[in-house]
């Protein structure tokens, strides 16, 4: 009689598999994750740092034209006042001029009367009349800047403020001197309206040049 006999199972001689757990992915999307963070916050770093030159050009861009804008507006305000004062002290010069004919014609009256009728009552209130006329006029032509320029004899011509009509040889004057004044000139502040015409002596005037003898 066959026994039959069932193997025994020998827990020492059957293994069971090893279940390895399969990765799961919570390490490496956490690793991910912390790069992109990273990767963002430099970014975000460097785009601050971006805007903040930016603006620090702006900055310096709007201050350079601000000074200039300044600058500009100093020179025009500068600009306005010269251009107010050279009104103020020159915007007469035109009506100064006609009004220096006009001292002149007085004076080349008074200059025209004969010696012998210059005694005559009547003439010599009539002289007296222009002559006050002639030191009104004078005076509101100084009050005003305006000045006349009127040499004498021996003073030395200056081509500045003299004309030389004529040159004069032998005048017992020293040479580049005034000898005869013919018409007086004029000067408003620091501009010469209307130069003196007069006669020098010849001499080291003409050597230098300075004297105009074609009229």
């Amino acid at each position: 009689m066959t026994q039959n006999t069932k193997p025994q199972n020998d827990a020492s001689d059957t293994q069971e598999p090893e279940v390895t757990a399969p990765e799961t992915a919570s390490g490496t999307e956490s690793q991910e994750t912390l790069d992109e963070v990273g990767v963002g916050e430099e970014a975000e770093s460097m785009d601050i740092d971006d805007a903040t030159r930016a603006l620090a050009q702006e900055l310096a861009d709007t201050r350079d034209k601000l000074l200039r804008a300044v600058a500009e507006t100093e020179n025009v305000r500068k600009r306005a006042e010269r251009d107010r004062e050279q009104d103020r002290k020159f915007g007469i010069a035109n009506f100064a001029g006609d009004v220096a004919g006009v001292a002149d014609d007085l004076r080349r009256a008074l200059s025209s009367v004969p010696a012998e009728a210059a005694h005559e009552p009547a003439v010599k209130a009539l002289m007296e009349g222009v002559e006050m006329t002639e030191r009104t006029l004078l005076a509101a032509l100084e009050k005003h800047g305006v000045r006349r320029v009127a040499p004498e004899p021996g003073d030395p011509f200056d081509y500045n403020y003299h004309q030389a009509m004529f040159e004069v040889e032998n005048s017992g004057h020293p040479a580049g001197t005034v000898v005869q004044l013919l018409q007086p000139g004029y000067v408003i502040h620091d501009r010469l309206l209307k130069a003196a015409m007069v006669g020098v002596a010849k001499g080291e005037a003409k050597a230098a040049g300075r004297v105009d003898t074609s009229a």
